[in-house]
């Protein structure tokens, strides 16, 4: 009952409205400068907006995803009211190094990189194969990680569909992004959605982070398939993971099954589940209104 009241609440928050801070109304994703710092001998690069103050939310991407693959409808609505970083991992984007194929390594240098930021504590928004990287930092740091936000993603040994739905991006003719269809559901106002995000995601124009070349999808294809393929049968991952968790997927995430994160939900000492009607595996994208204003409401209380 308890899980069913606090789903119910997040729901209600979705029709509030946070008043964003005058002085950081501005803050894009767009346009925020790229900055560098070096940890664990890697030279991240790495944007941050919003307020100086207050628990920093910090950005983990999904596979073959630099900085400016987020949505920046979601980075800039976060950004209105508290500290958000986004970065680039190993080797990825203006990050040097040769990036990782493993889930562990991608963890130890994500936890590197938000020591090298000084932060003593910070909230995660774990989207896809960034999720994954969420749980393990939830895990083996939780004097660091304050709540967790996984999104689009599923559990050590939940499976997947990667190669099956990038084939089918991919053997589409005259198609311009795949993300158009792995993302986002089929029906008119999928592909609505798919199309407003899109142009979100290529308004930035100058200092754009290089597109991911074969060398990181195959890296990505890699580590994503071994974590998701790999058996947790008592759940142990996710049963060591004692921060409260807002659990958000589509009602058709063709990638990472819906199924799993509703799994995880139920596996989680502190999970609250949002799940989104007519949406594949980017319903944070297609709803990011909702998923912003229930997210703050999460982060929050």
């Amino acid at each position: 009952m308890n899980k069913i009241l606090k789903s119910l609440l997040l729901i209600a928050a979705t029709f509030s409205v946070i008043e964003p801070s005058a002085a950081f109304a501005e803050d894009k994703l767009e346009t925020t400068p790229t900055k560098y710092i070096e940890a664990n001998g890697v030279k991240f690069s790495y944007r941050t907006l919003g307020p100086k103050s207050g628990t920093p939310l910090v950005f983990l991407q999904h596979f073959t995803g630099t900085m400016d693959s987020w949505d920046p409808a979601v980075v800039n609505d976060f950004a209105k009211t508290r500290p958000v970083v986004v970065f680039n991992n190993r080797g990825i984007g203006a990050t040097n190094g040769v990036v990782a194929d493993n889930i562990e390594q991608m963890t130890t240098d994500a936890y590197a990189f938000i020591g090298a930021l000084g932060y003593k504590q910070v909230d995660l928004l774990g989207f896809s194969m960034g999720g994954f990287i969420a749980q393990e930092l939830a895990v083996q740091h939780p004097e660091l990680i304050h709540k967790v936000i996984l999104a689009g993603t599923t559990y050590q040994g939940g499976g997947n569909n990667l190669m099956k739905v990038l084939g089918e991006a991919f053997s589409r003719t005259n198609a311009p992004d795949p993300r158009d269809y792995l993302f986002f559901s089929q029906t008119d106002a999928g592909k609505k959605a798919g199309g407003e995000f899109l142009s979100r995601a290529y308004a930035r124009t100058k200092d754009r982070d290089p597109e991911s070349g074969k060398a990181i999808a195959d890296a990505h294809g890699k580590a994503l398939i071994v974590f998701t393929s790999t058996p947790d049968p008592e759940f142990k991952t996710l049963k060591a993971i004692n921060q409260p968790v807002l659990v958000v997927t589509g009602s058709n995430d063709t990638m990472l099954n819906t199924e799993g994160s509703i799994t995880m939900y139920k596996q989680l000492k502190n999970a609250q589940l949002v799940l989104y009607p007519d949406s594949n595996h980017g319903s944070i994208f297609q709803y990011h209104d909702s998923f912003v204003n229930s997210a703050n409401y999460f982060l929050n209380h």
